[in-house]
């Protein structure tokens, strides 16, 4: 291979400003070919300099300049400029779910400029084809597209001509005319027609057969992720307001969160199964109420309790009494793999038993609770702890139980000491009605019942003991929320 002579740079910077200048050209045309900024190279830099890569080598040691660190800078620059050009283009995202049975519709979206990501998303997606997932413009009808034009990727495989069909005909027809209507109403500003585009992934399910469902439902939702895509929704509000009461609705069950305190935590310390069972399905429906497998009932049948007992507790908040005094990682896991929702360590724990424990919990998203039994300086024991946990139970044991008073002062204290963090406060230890009001009215989040409920007679009326004792226990379900999207 012949290679044109070039002259050599007289100084350490002619070089680099030759070098640098190459690179970015470099830079720029592989970033162009590959659809996102990467890294010059030193053969590539060499075929700009049109030079031999060899010679640019012995030119690099020679000046004593390093290539990566060249190389580096002038990627950062390029990824700067490329992040400012793209933060300049419109890029909205929208979804909406709507219907039912096998026609339901659910409709992710992106609408953007043309000469933005969302363009290039549209561009990739009509020249790349993928089997089973053909895009497809929307049309009204064949040969009337809609503005801004709309790329339908299926999210189902295509595997029949029947299912293709349904994509072509209904389910094409219907995100068309739901785009045309939205800028009709304009929802879509007219003119953007021609500046924007809009990628639309769009369900249909290979059991769906009515067409008229099919339109229906595809139509409303394409105009309501539109809506919502415009208007930039969900609000953070609306996000945090709805993550811990939201069900979703294809799951099948509920996830519950502790949003709203006060809330009543029974202990199932009987280490009888079928007994337990049957003391959990006498419980009263509340969103207030939290059931915890105890230490006995966990240490005679293992975590796998918390998944047996799921037949009767499909929806409530369980919490795994471990007692954890050691492995905190490994004993969290163990009740994680079970479903548990809340896991509960010692605070006699070393602290970096502790640390592991609330670390994993957290990183799992499940609660991580420690219990106070017999710790003679809580707040400074809590103070140790690089995570904080999500619930600190102030607790008297059993063989402990000779009166009514159950520390309550330390309620306040906790409260002042860590003024900066969100935390429950949980209480427990021989309670009763009494003492369960007087705690609450101190500041307890969460009221731990055993004995009370688990031993009475009638498991009912016990358990409506504590959520009657004061207003805001009463009210239960949040019976006057409305859905609105």
């Amino acid at each position: 291979m012949s290679i044109r002579d070039v002259r050599k740079p007289i100084s350490t910077q002619e070089f680099i400003k030759v070098l640098t200048e190459a690179a970015e050209k470099e830079c720029k045309a592989r970033s162009l070919l590959k659809g996102k900024p990467t890294k010059p190279t030193v053969s590539g830099t060499a075929k700009i300099l049109n030079i031999h890569r060899d010679t640019l080598y012995s030119w690099l040691r020679e000046f004593n300049v390093d290539f990566n660190e060249i190389a580096n800078s002038i990627f950062t620059k390029i990824l700067s400029e490329t992040t400012k050009a793209r933060d300049k283009h419109v890029y909205l995202i929208g979804e909406a779910l709507i219907g039912e049975g096998n026609e339901v519709a659910h409709v992710d979206l992106l609408i953007g400029d043309k000469t933005g990501p969302v363009g290039e998303a549209f561009a990739a997606g009509l020249s790349n084809l993928s089997m089973g997932h053909t895009p497809l413009l929307a049309v009204i009808r064949p040969n009337l597209p809609p503005k801004p034009h709309t790329l339908l990727v299926p999210k189902v495989t295509v595997k029949t001509l029947e299912d293709a069909n349904k994509i072509f005909g209904p389910a094409q027809a219907a995100v068309a005319k739901a785009v045309a209507d939205a800028v009709e109403e304009e929802i879509i500003p007219k003119d953007k027609v021609d500046d924007w585009v809009i990628v639309c992934s769009v369900f249909v399910h290979p059991q769906a057969s009515d067409y008229r469902k099919i339109y229906h439902y595809n139509y409303g939702a394409t105009k309501l992720a539109l809506k919502r895509a415009l208007a930039k929704y969900p609000s953070l509000e609306k996000v945090f307001y709805d993550k811990d009461r939201a069900k979703h609705p294809i799951m099948g069950f509920k996830v519950p969160r502790l949003w709203r305190p006060p809330y009543v935590q029974i202990s199932l310390d009987i280490p009888q199964f079928e007994r337990t069972k049957k003391i959990i399905s006498q419980i009263p429906r509340s969103d207030r109420i939290i059931l915890e497998a105890g230490t006995p009932l966990i240490k005679r049948y293992g975590t796998k309790v918390i998944s047996d007992l799921r037949d009767v507790a499909r929806d409530i908040f369980f919490v795994a009494d471990l007692k954890t005094l050691d492995v905190g990682k490994v004993e969290v896991d163990l009740a994680y793999e079970e479903t548990a929702d809340g896991v509960i360590a010692a605070g006699l724990a070393p602290v970096e038993t502790l640390n592991a424990f609330i670390h994993e919990a957290k990183r799992l998203g499940i609660y991580a609770m420690i219990d106070m039994l017999n710790v003679e300086r809580p707040v400074e024991k809590l103070k140790m702890l690089k995570d904080f946990p999500d619930v600190i139970i102030l607790h008297r044991g059993i063989d402990q139980e000779t009166g009514k008073t159950i520390g309550l002062e330390l309620i306040t204290e906790l409260r002042q000491a860590f003024k900066d963090k969100r935390f429950l406060i949980a209480v427990a230890g021989g309670i009763v009605p009494e003492t369960a009001r007087e705690a609450l009215e101190k500041g307890a989040d969460i009221i731990v019942v055993g004995r009370y409920i688990t031993q009475s007679k009638d498991i009912e009326r016990a358990v409506r003991d504590f959520l009657e004792l004061t207003p805001t226990m009463r009210k239960d379900i949040d019976l006057f929320r409305v859905h609105v999207e």
